[in-house]
């Protein structure tokens, strides 16, 4: 009998090397790789080890032709159907992320118990969890009445047996697949061979019956879900649950969607009986503003579909040091450093000597570039000591040369604006048409120098007035 062959798997990116080493050559983590036989390895599965049989044909179909079920599954969570494109889609597989304590388990027992009262089979499977503390969770939530399956168990082919017994189910939660094992590889639970095997069998499952599966990973300290990246192709959606500890309120973001619109949000509430939906988060992203005082700027955003008014706050002061720190939560710290770079230039706004330290207020986190007319103003008012107008706006993007660029859906930006009592707005040249009410007064501004000039006048017009 020929000597099983031995390979090492990076744990981090899935690629297999014949020998160990310190840094892996594909993805450049450090300390990844692991050893692994080749029975059950990525590339060398149960058919490696006996002929490969001859294909067999499959059936052909056309695109026109009748469904047999709905194609969603609406669980009546707003939030929760939102950030999914209106609800699970039939035969789909979808892969939840978060830190830790962040409210995956909290989520997803809130999100089956509603579908269970809707009359679907929910089957709920823990690998983390005894059914006697899901059972916990399911009595201080308040849904121990709901008709979910609990089971405890690992290992694939048994979770697959349990759930073809009976009628077919419409939904199978798994948590998590980090803890999933197949007999088709030899490997521990974790690792890039078990979870790269463990989820196409679900996925397998998925698209053989028509049931919807949820997977549940767990996160790394770098905010990427842990195990291997090919998880998150295989998946048709792929949901990251956000929020910060110090924080009551949580995210659940869509970064990819097959079956619906990314960059999607929904918004929850995190308190005594779980997670509450939030229908209008920029009344809670406001809510402790404290209005007069300076380096505060109101953004506009876009989240998806859904605008969202956050506050930006900026405190620009004297630095003892040879290097001035720059410190950002919230935004990227490398279009900070190139908004104080166009202050600078073209501007005449001098940074140099001032240590600067930027924040998106309630730990929400700002990806789009609209933000940049926002930081801008929150930065310039810092450093004079001048609060903005408690009652305006702030959205654009600046470019290198101090042009400030217009943004998609300003009317949506400007009408969230107006229902939540905001006046006046400082926007793009180039914006479509606003037509009445905030729009109407509304300072549309070519280049950033001009709206330096316009706090720089407010702040005289103050001196002059004392």
């Amino acid at each position: 009998m020929a000597k099983p062959r031995i390979q090492f798997i990076c744990q981090a990116c899935g690629n297999v090397t014949p020998r160990w080493a310190g840094k892996c050559d594909a993805c450049g983590a450090w300390n990844t790789l692991v050893e692994e036989g080749t029975a059950g390895g990525i590339g060398s599965g149960p058919a490696s080890l006996r002929s490969p049989r001859k294909g067999r044909a499959v059936a052909l179909t056309s695109l026109a032709g009748e469904i047999e079920d709905a194609p969603r599954i609406a669980s009546g969570i707003a939030e929760l159907d939102r950030a999914t494109g209106g609800g699970f889609v039939r035969g789909s597989a979808l892969l939840v992320g978060g830190d830790p304590g962040i409210g995956k388990s909290t989520l997803l027992t809130q999100a089956a118990a509603a579908l269970a009262g809707r009359g679907h089979r929910i089957v709920y499977v823990s690998g983390e969890e005894a059914v006697a503390q899901i059972r916990l969770r399911a009595q201080r939530l308040g849904v121990a009445s709901s008709a979910v399956e609990l089971a405890a168990e690992t290992n694939v082919e048994d979770i697959l047996a349990t759930i073809g017994e009976g009628r077919r189910p419409d939904l199978v939660i798994l948590d998590s697949i980090q803890t999933l094992w197949t007999d088709l590889a030899d490997s521990a639970p974790g690792t890039v061979t078990q979870v790269r095997a463990a989820a196409q069998a679900m996925i397998r499952y998925a698209k053989s019956t028509g049931c919807a599966v949820v997977l549940v990973g767990h996160v790394t300290k770098e905010g990427q879900i842990a195990g291997p990246r090919v998880v998150e192709h295989m998946v048709d959606a792929v949901l990251y649950f956000e929020g910060e500890g110090g924080h009551h309120f949580r995210i659940l973001r869509a970064v990819k969607n097959r079956f619906g619109p990314t960059d999607e949000i929904g918004v929850f509430e995190m308190g005594d009986k779980g997670l509450r939906e939030v229908s209008n988060p920029s009344e809670l992203f406001l809510g402790e503003r404290h209005a007069k005082a300076p380096g505060a700027a109101v953004f506009a955003g876009i989240e998806g579909t859904r605008p969202v008014l956050v506050e930006i706050q900026a405190l620009v002061a004297p630095s003892p040091l040879g290097t001035p720190r720059r410190a950002v939560v919230g935004w990227d710290s490398t279009r900070l450093s190139m908004i104080l770079a166009v202050l600078e230039a073209h501007c005449g706004v001098r940074f140099a000597t001032h240590d600067v330290y930027l924040n998106v207020a309630g730990g929400y986190r700002i990806s789009e570039p609209a933000a940049d007319l926002a930081v801008a103003a929150a930065l310039v008012s810092s450093l004079t000591g001048l609060a903005l107008p408690a009652d305006c706006v702030y959205f654009g993007e600046i470019s290198l040369s101090g042009a400030i660029r217009p943004v998609a859906h300003a009317q949506q930006r400007l009408k969230e604006a107006e229902k939540l009592g905001f006046a006046q707005a400082v926007l793009p040249q180039a914006s479509e048409e606003l037509g009445s009410g905030i729009g109407s007064g509304s300072f549309q501004a070519a280049a950033l120098a001009d709206v330096v000039v316009r706090i720089a006048g407010s702040l005289r017009r103050d001196s002059a007035d004392e």
